[in-house]
């Protein structure tokens, strides 16, 4: 039984005993750091029945429990808070148990399945800091869920068809002069981002020029030259044209192999990749399906709709007129497919906030279709990343490359961790690696560190600061922990827990109370989809260890019962911040 167990059935038992209440629903929360006490019981909920001030009911109760429970040493009352102090003797158990518990943090297999869909690259272009934002997202929320006993399956949808992929394809073919990766020394992804942008440079002198003519920009946009040949472009992939689907063959060819490099290098991965050229035709025989069973009903113009108005939604269009599909046909087809694959209990879609109304519409036509699977859909829903010089725009070329910001990181992390001069003893390859760590833990932390649903606001500079709420601090908390280790590696220290007689420090209890609630983290992170959740635990773990570091001398403690005990505590710490961190994709170094 846990210590949450015991105090909720002692504290059922007590009100039971005094108020003759039946009290099924017992809920204890972490007491506010200003009060003494480890876990509060809110009374307000029994004033009511029990007929006494929330003060009153607090007092009775603490004094039950002071005197019967096995557990508890002492409580205090602020108004209606009931602030519960534990016995050392209850400390060092837990302690013991989370010591000797190898999985501690993983939780068994709760026999659940859930897919999690993230990335959606498009091949027009490299990956950015919006999709970073999105890679760390699906890759922790993978590693959350898979620690609290999901079997989880990564997939990635690419965008690689559609008329942003023609544009890219079109400014090549008119001005790419048989330029490859090889010859130009550029990222096969980083090519083809090149070429949308000079599409987007050639079709803005082109509207320019028509609108000199005396069109209206509407007009002109709809009629440049290049818009009106990029469209045909797509027809004619659309039609499996030879000569056009070599060419989107060979500019994805490249793209890919720059996205690989680019996947390895953020040590993100999948389990399964599908690919919008595969999967846009797939939704018509679900809107047929639909249609004869009255789900959607057809236009005058041939075009397929379903009116959603009474789940608050408006009508949405599923088929247009000509029969070509538009983007809920692919995701009702593809949702299918992924559902036919593996048959999973849950699937999450990681994808930016714009598409909220798209997913809601989605899931409600799946429900209305009567598939069994609409229930478990979940759309993980985030906010956008600005810079502080404003609003990225990939079209104009204005978007922080992730490949770039990446080695601007790993610069910085260099740069700061020299100027430290605390890695003279490293060799290139020890400093390198050590670098790449400091980068993207700095990197992954800053961006998972805030609530998902926020939009937010990203500061390298900031990210990769040694001091404060960063993913660097947490790092060098565990090297120095590492260090610790070592020594007492060295000194032929061992780990142990004290006897029930040991009188432990107020440091050695906090640093046990926070250990022990890292499982709960875990679950609370896999069923609320919030990484966040684990940073902000990683960092409050960090700061408690440094609160205990400051406070209590490790080895040169006279008691070497005591000195055992925090070698032991130090050691448990450092592995369950590698875990917490190990959560958000992020490695620790073993030496700061």
């Amino acid at each position: 039984m846990t210590i949450e167990a015991i105090l909720k059935e002692d504290i059922q038992k007590a009100v039971q005993k005094h108020f003759d209440i039946a009290a099924d629903d017992i809920l204890l929360q972490p007491t506010k750091k200003e009060f003494e006490g480890f876990y509060t019981f809110v009374t307000f909920p029994l004033t009511k029945t029990a007929r006494k001030s929330p003060a009153e009911i607090g007092q009775i109760i603490g004094e039950e429990l002071a005197a019967n429970s096995s557990v508890v040493s002492g409580f205090n009352v602020v108004q209606g808070f009931l602030n519960i102090s534990l016995k050392d003797s209850t400390w060092l158990d837990l302690f013991g148990t989370i010591l000797a518990d190898g999985s501690f943090g993983s939780l068994p297999s709760n026999g659940q399945s859930v897919m999690v869909e993230f990335s959606s690259p498009n091949t027009n272009k490299p990956l950015h800091l919006g999709h970073l934002r999105n890679n760390f997202l699906g890759d922790s929320l993978s590693r959350i869920l898979k620690a609290s006993g999901y079997n989880v399956v990564k997939t990635c949808l690419v965008n690689d068809r559609g008329i942003h992929i023609c544009k890219s394809m079109l400014a090549y073919r008119e001005l790419g002069n048989g330029e490859t990766p090889e010859s130009s020394g550029i990222k096969g992804d980083h090519l083809a981002g090149k070429y949308y942008v000079l599409f987007d440079v050639e079709y803005k002198k082109q509207i320019k020029a028509l609108v000199e003519q005396g069109m209206s920009d509407e007009e002109a946009a709809k009629k440049a030259p290049w818009i009106l040949e990029a469209q045909k472009l797509l027809l004619l992939w659309e039609n499996n044209d030879p000569e056009t689907v070599a060419l989107w063959q060979k500019m994805n060819s490249w793209v890919y192999e720059g996205f690989s490099q680019t996947y390895n290098k953020i040590g993100v991965g999948f389990d399964k990749t599908y690919y919008e050229s595969d999967t846009y035709l797939l939704g018509k025989d679900i809107i047929e399906e639909g249609l004869q069973k009255g789900v959607f009903f057809k236009k005058a113009d041939g075009s397929v709709w379903i009116d959603l108005t009474t789940e608050g939604l408006d009508e949405k269009l599923v088929l247009r007129g000509d029969g070509t599909s538009v983007y809920i046909t692919q995701d009702l087809g593809t949702t299918e497919l992924k559902n036919s694959d593996f048959g999973n209990d849950r699937y999450l879609w990681v994808v930016g906030n714009e598409q909220d109304y798209h997913f809601k519409v989605l899931f409600a036509i799946l429900k209305r279709l009567g598939r069994t699977y609409a229930d478990g859909c979940y759309h993980i829903s985030y906010g956008m990343v600005d810079l502080p010089s404003g609003k990225m725009k990939s079209r104009e070329g204005t978007v922080v490359d992730a490949d770039d910001l990446v080695a601007q990181m790993v610069q910085t992390a260099s740069d700061r961790t020299q100027e430290l001069g605390k890695i003279d003893d490293f060799n290139s390859e020890e400093a390198k690696l050590l670098y790449n760590q400091l980068a993207l833990g700095a990197l992954k932390y800053f961006l998972l560190k805030v609530d998902p649903k926020k939009r937010m606001l990203f500061n390298p500079e900031e990210s990769i600061d040694f001091q404060g709420h960063t993913g660097p601090f947490i790092q060098y908390t565990y090297a120095r922990i590492r260090s610790i280790m070592r020594k007492a590696e060295q000194a032929g220290i061992s780990s142990e827990v004290p006897g029930s007689s040991y009188s432990m420090h107020q440091a050695e209890r906090e640093l046990i109370f926070t250990l022990s609630q890292f499982p709960v983290k875990v679950v609370a992170a896999a069923n609320e989809f919030a990484p966040s959740l684990i940073s902000q635990y990683a960092f409050e773990l960090a700061k408690v260890y440094n609160q205990f570091y400051a406070e209590v001398s490790i080895f040169s403690d006279p008691d070497p019962v005591a000195v055992r005990l925090r070698v032991a505590l130090s050691g448990v710490v450092s592995e369950t911040i590698r875990k917490s961190l190990g959560l958000m994709g992020i490695d620790v170094p073993e030496r700061m």
